[in-house]
């Protein structure tokens, strides 16, 4: 056969009774390795327990793996690489397990996608399971499917006692659960699955609902208990959505995890009776790092360690939510009977009680215990918010520095005094008195170093601005345009002063830094319709220039910059610093920079700019309007800038639909010198800044002179608004409208200054 038997294993002549038997089951185990499609395909249909089939080194494109068989106890049939890491599934490439004692282990899915809705998954079909089975030291890394929005899981677990551990998941950019442990039939619950020392790599806010990392269980099976154990995994900076692990299952036990950065929370969304234990939450003061959210019945919360945490209502540092009375099996169940004993918050800076109280949630918590606790803020403020009647929560023997909380009377006492950071990098009180509260000293802390493949690095997902060589470029036809060619990804093209016209598209499909070497000293004009297209893999930065609209086509609806008109798959960064842009008024429309569909920003930054006569939009951000709580941009940062003469709107920033599971969009808009904008006649939005479904905006300290509005148009989430110490000469105060919520606004409006 063109398969090479490699190890038929021997034994020694002379064995004891006992060995003789264990002979027997190893004499016809044999490894195989296999160089093609084929020879995989004639080998696994004759494995028997104790075999091994191994993959050749090599890039393996759309292989589609199926690995059935029977193993024993002891004596499993395992798949590997001929050396771990050296084999690459590519292309349209996905795997499925099924049977009994089978083990997976060295393989790498990189630089394609599952052409299934799974990239490996623990079933052949719906019938045919697996079971006893392990998948070990597997890595799967931006081995996303191209559209954003199709979605996928990398992992789904079906079966029982099966394991997943020391693999490597990073880099999912499209919809879809990273790993989902499924209980869909009851051959798949009550499963005792163990998924641990996983590393889950960075994943990038996906600007809409489906962005969980970890998901056990759905609603509809939620009163099934799973007996899934996850521990001692490492969650880096997890950031799809509001929910890093979603338990939607009981009996389910997640221990000695650690968070890092990561914006969300473990939530106990559906299902009874989980263990949380030993976990660490570390935020770093990071925007919306959340902790634990208790929903349901019988949960245990104990000997957590939490710090610097920032996040708020559904993804703050600690929540309990009301429960809808009599729920239905996929809204939310009243907390009863929840023990939050011995966890220790340590500048956290929001609890939530009773959250998300409202007509329809409005099951307050009942018979729990929030008890040997430490609470420890530098600030000395309060963490807690009390959002309906807690006398259902008994607060007893804890203990904190000295905040003083009028809605929590007792059970909460002044027991803390210093902090010092032990051997494991905890902080602990110095004091003797508290050894028994919080978190215990002896916690042992998961790192990233003891999690995933330990031959693969865990590198790095966004390249930075300025990270690699600097080019110096000289004024000439085409320059500009081949200099983006060739650089590489993290380059700074240095402009030497002068002028640089465009005649073709500068396409910028890598992180690319364009600065003038004087600033002011450079001109960039255009002869296309379109100047720069930040395509899916690019971000750009511009620095110090000049950029003109003069010798632009007499087009209406030019564009200075876009993203690729649909479909970008991988989140991108534009910022533009020190620089002017004037004359984008050949003809109507003419419009600064515009999203296109599917494409998402996690940062658009301007400061300290110019911006002059222009006929259209300075930013549109505005094209998911299929109200699916989908959005083009998570932070829209527009500082220190001048605007002259923008007949468009200066911002449009639009997220549709009732959906709860994101954090943005946010807008900072301050410091800024607004005149003569926002009042052309083809402006649709009517407004100067238009915001619809934004999460948090920040407008202050701006100067807006004979020129449009403000117009913040509130849904679902219960959105952050300050609009304050601004300066409105000739132009109208900001309107704010409740479109969900009924009653007044609840935006903050400031010491705004209005003068006609």
């Amino acid at each position: 056969m063109s398969a090479s038997r490699l190890k038929p294993l021997l034994a020694a002549a002379l064995l004891t009774a006992g060995q003789a038997s264990l002979f027997c089951v190893q004499a016809s185990a044999e490894e195989y390795l296999v160089h093609n499609q084929k020879e995989y395909a004639r080998v696994v249909k004759s494995l028997q327990a104790g075999d091994t089939v191994m993959l050749a080194n090599g890039v393996w494109k759309d292989f589609e793996i199926l690995f059935t068989g029977n193993g024993e106890n002891g004596n499993p049939i395992t798949l590997t690489a001929e050396e771990k890491g050296k084999v690459v599934l590519s292309g349209q490439s996905n795997l499925r397990l099924a049977g009994e004692h089978l083990v997976i282990s060295g393989l790498v899915f990189k630089d394609g996608y599952t052409p299934s809705s799974e990239v490996i998954a623990f079933r052949l079909n719906k019938d045919h399971l697996a079971n006893h089975s392990r998948v070990t030291e597997i890595v799967i890394e931006d081995f996303s499917k191209p559209e954003r929005m199709d979605s996928d899981y990398w992992v789904g677990v079906y079966g029982k006692n099966n394991r997943f551990d020391h693999s490597h998941l990073a880099g999912k950019r499209n919809k879809g659960v990273t790993m989902a442990v499924r209980l869909n039939s009851e051959a798949s619950q009550q499963n005792h699955h163990r998924i641990d020392h996983n590393y889950f790599g960075p994943r990038p806010v996906l600007g809409s609902n489906g962005g969980e990392t970890l998901r056990i269980g759905t609603s509809h099976y939620s009163l099934t208990d799973s007996f899934t154990v996850v521990e001692s995994n490492f969650f880096d900076r997890c950031d799809g959505e509001v929910e890093i692990i979603s338990v939607k299952s009981g009996k389910n036990i997640l221990r000695n995890n650690t968070f890092f950065e990561s914006r969300g929370t473990l939530t106990m969304r559906h299902g009874n009776g989980n263990l949380i234990e030993g976990n660490v939450f570390l935020g770093n003061g990071v925007d919306h790092t959340g902790g634990i959210r208790v929903i349901n019945a019988d949960q245990v919360i104990r000997n957590n360690y939490l710090e610097g945490l920032t996040g708020y209502r559904f993804g703050s540092g600690f929540t309990v939510m009301n429960g809808v009375p009599n729920s239905p099996i996929n809204r939310y169940h009243q907390v009863v009977n929840a023990k939050i004993e011995n966890n220790s918050f340590i500048n956290v800076e929001h609890i939530h009680l009773a959250a998300g109280s409202d007509p329809e949630r409005s099951a307050v918590p009942q018979d729990s215990t929030i008890a040997d606790n430490i609470f420890y803020n530098e600030s000395g403020k309060s963490p807690f918010s009390v959002f309906d009647d807690i006398s259902g929560i008994s607060f007893a023997n804890n203990i904190s520095n000295g905040f003083v909380d009028k809605k929590i009377h007792e059970g909460i006492d002044k027991g803390v005094g210093k902090l010092k950071r032990a051997d494991n990098g905890l902080l602990y009180p110095v004091s003797d008195s508290a050894a028994q509260k919080g978190a215990s000293r002896d916690l042992v802390v998961t790192t990233k170093e003891m999690t995933g493949a330990p031959w693969y690095p865990k590198s790095e997902p966004v390249t930075p601005f300025g990270s690699g060589k600097t080019i110096s470029v000289r004024p000439g036809e085409n320059a500009l345009f081949n200099a983006i060619v060739s650089a590489a990804d993290g380059d700074t093209l240095l402009l030497k002063s002068g002028v640089y016209s465009a005649s073709k598209r500068l396409d910028i499909g890598k992180t690319l830094t364009i600065k003038a070497k004087k600033q002011g000293k450079v001109t960039l004009t255009s002869e296309r319709p379109v100047m720069f297209e930040i395509q899916d893999g690019g971000s750009l930065s511009l620095d110090g220039l000049v950029i003109s609209g003069a010798n632009s086509p007499d087009n209406a609806g030019n564009i200075l910059i876009r993203t690729s008109v649909w479909g970008m798959l991988k989140n991108y960064r534009f910022s533009m610093t020190n620089s002017r842009v004037e004359n984008l008024d050949i003809n109507h429309s003419y419009h600064f920079f515009d999203s296109g569909l599917r494409a998402f920003a996690d940062t658009i930054t301007l400061h300290n700019n110019h911006f002059e006569n222009i006929t259209g939009d300075l930013l549109k951000l505005n094209k998911e309007t299929d109200d699916l709580g989908i959005y083009n941009a998570e932070y829209v940062i527009v500082t220190g800038n001048t605007f002259e003469n923008v007949q468009g709107a200066l911002v449009d920033l639009y997220r549709g639909g009732t959906d709860e599971s994101t954090f943005g969009p946010h807008i900072d808009f301050s410091n800024n010198t607004v005149a003569e904008s926002g009042k052309g006649k083809r402006n649709k939005t009517q407004a100067l800044i238009k915001l619809h479904g934004t999460q948090v905006a920040d407008i202050r300290e701006n100067r807006i002179e004979n020129s449009a509005g403000i117009v913040v148009e509130h849904t679902v989430g219960e959105p952050v608004t300050h609009i304050a110490n601004n300066q409105f000469f000739g132009a109208p105060l900001p309107e704010v409208t409740e479109l969900v919520a009924k009653g007044p606004h609840t935006a903050i409006l400031a010491n705004n200054e209005v003068k006609n």
